[in-house]
């Protein structure tokens, strides 16, 4: 059986992303998946964008499927790169911007977290914080 994300460590994970996006005064929609880039858990604070619902699952969906942040995918993904098109991909799940990264365990991905509502690097922060509670609870 594929080790994943418990639906209690999930709630942790996404209390940590809500305490920063609320640090930095911006509501966001944060989302946990399972390895296989499925829902856990997602909340969606007060006043989030609507929008964000699909977009932080979709990032979530996007780290955990191909195991890596969603911000390593900008540049490969430029007209005449390697991944061009990708974003068209699955449905069009693919998301090729940050806001969305795995959830290691002893080296293996368990799990991932989206964020979306602000800007991108705001979008980062926030699920940062989620990434380094999940480290916590991991260790």
């Amino acid at each position: 059986m594929v080790e994943t994300v418990s639906l209690e460590t999930a709630k942790e994970v996404i209390d940590a992303a809500e305490q920063r996006a609320d640090e930095i005064d911006n509501p966001m929609v944060i989302t946990v998946a399972n390895s296989e880039g499925n829902l856990i858990a997602q909340h969606r604070m007060d006043g989030a964008w609507l929008a964000s619902i699909d977009i932080s699952r979709n990032k979530a969906y996007t780290a955990a499927a191909l195991d890596m942040p969603t911000d390593e995918l900008a540049d490969p993904t430029r007209p005449g790169e390697s991944l061009y098109g990708l974003q068209n991909t699955n449905q069009g799940r693919m998301v090729i911007f940050g806001g969305g990264y795995p959830l290691m365990r002893d080296g293996d991905v368990v799990g991932s977290i989206g964020v979306s509502g602000g800007a991108v690097e705001q979008d980062m922060d926030v699920a940062e914080s989620g990434v380094d509670r999940f480290d916590e609870l991991s260790s």
